[in-house]
């Protein structure tokens, strides 16, 4: 449901482009790793992989399991809310195995959370959490990393700034855009796995970046 009204609101903000390194969606059973820029871009993500005939299980901060009504959706659908500095944090890990051995892709997002900085300006995703590293190491699983850019035009800054870009986002559809790149399968040792799914992730972000034509910000935080 929720991958079927990402599909639907989010044309009516923006004009979404989604494009692939391969000519093809990602196979099931991946894990897909998306850069988090804004509260905005899940619905993009999930509207992106939809056009390419994907729903998948997303693994997404626990506290949206305390808002009414989408909390309940969350869990009917079998999304995967993550404890963090909990012990429950290991469930998640479990759930997501057992997602990726039914066939089913799971989609989360590997820096952990929302950069802190002002404005719309792109920049790459930043460091990355070893969760990732742990459920690709423990399934085998492929990892597919997609870039997505624009997202921070309908929704950032201080909560004022926020809602006013929303509001005003219908009028002007900002562009917004969406590359998945190639799968790969990381290797053993963590960091350097770490280093090369980021490093993906990074030029699959900058290939949607660049088609904004505005200035990028190449060096992270």
């Amino acid at each position: 449901m929720l991958s079927r009204l990402a599909g639907i609101v989010v044309p009516v903000f923006g004009r979404l482009k989604v494009t692939t390194e391969t000519g093809a969606a990602p196979p099931a059973g991946s894990i897909i790793i998306a850069n988090h820029t804004s509260l905005s871009d899940p619905a993009i993500v999930l509207a992106a992989l939809r056009r390419l005939g994907i729903e998948p299980i997303v693994l997404a901060a626990a506290g949206l399991w305390r808002i009414p009504v989408l909390g309940c959706v969350l869990t009917w659908e079998g999304h995967i809310p993550v404890h963090r500095h909990d012990p429950r944090a290991a469930q998640a890990l479990q759930d997501a195995q057992a997602a990726l051995a039914a066939g089913r892709s799971v989609l989360l997002y590997p820096e952990g959370g929302l950069p802190h900085r002002k404005g719309a300006r792109e920049a790459p995703p930043r460091p990355f959490h070893p969760g990732l590293f742990h459920l690709a190491h423990s399934t085998g699983a492929p990892v597919v990393p997609l870039g997505q850019a624009g997202a921070r035009a309908l929704a950032s800054g201080g909560p004022v700034e926020q809602v006013a870009r929303l509001l005003t986002a219908p009028l002007h559809r900002p562009r917004l855009y969406v590359h998945v790149g190639a799968p790969l399968r990381l290797g053993s040792e963590q960091a350097r796995a770490l280093a090369v799914a980021r490093s993906v992730l990074i030029r699959a972000w900058y290939t949607a970046a660049r088609r904004l034509g505005k200035p990028l910000r190449l060096v992270g935080p």
